[in-house]
């Protein structure tokens, strides 16, 4: 899991050979602006999610995983207080991973708390669970789905 604050998202263009095509969309795209809904960067390797969602309690945000795709969530407007835990230490699946969204969810409590505020990002990594949304009012952010390389996740 990282956390930085938007401007310095460049220097983490090495961590996937995807990342830097992300990290343009990002840079050149006037996020604020953009409309609700799923846009196409480079087809099903990276495409972005903008949303406007209600944050939820702490209680009522489960922790997802995914395994094909890290999550580079952008926050535009509020504080986004995520949820983190190691994919590895998760016990307590709630359903069997859904392969169609390569989403799985789990009933484990985060072990950290972050405050992702306007303007800064969290990049979640397939061995990451994570749980957004958490906070007050209405959340505006954009996701971006990269690709991995390797979608095998330690069980």
């Amino acid at each position: 899991m990282i956390l930085d604050r938007l401007e310095h998202i460049e220097q983490y263009a090495g961590i996937s050979p995807l990342l830097p095509k992300a990290i343009a969309f990002l840079r050149d795209t006037d996020l604020a602006a953009l409309p609700l809904g799923r846009h196409e960067v480079d087809g099903d390797r990276v495409f972005a999610i903008a949303a406007k969602d209600p944050a939820r309690s702490r209680d009522a945000a489960p922790l997802e995983a995914h395994r094909r795709y890290m999550d580079i969530q952008v926050v535009l407007a509020s504080t986004d207080y995520m949820g983190w835990k190691s994919r590895a230490l998760c016990q307590k699946p709630t359903a069997d991973y859904d392969a169609e969204k390569d989403i799985e969810f789990f009933a484990d409590r985060p072990t950290a708390w972050l405050a992702v505020e306007a303007g800064t990002f969290a990049i979640f990594l397939p061995g990451d669970a994570h749980a957004p949304l958490v906070g007050r009012g209405e959340i505006h952010k954009v996701v971006v789905k990269v690709a991995v390389d390797t979608p095998r996740v330690a069980r």
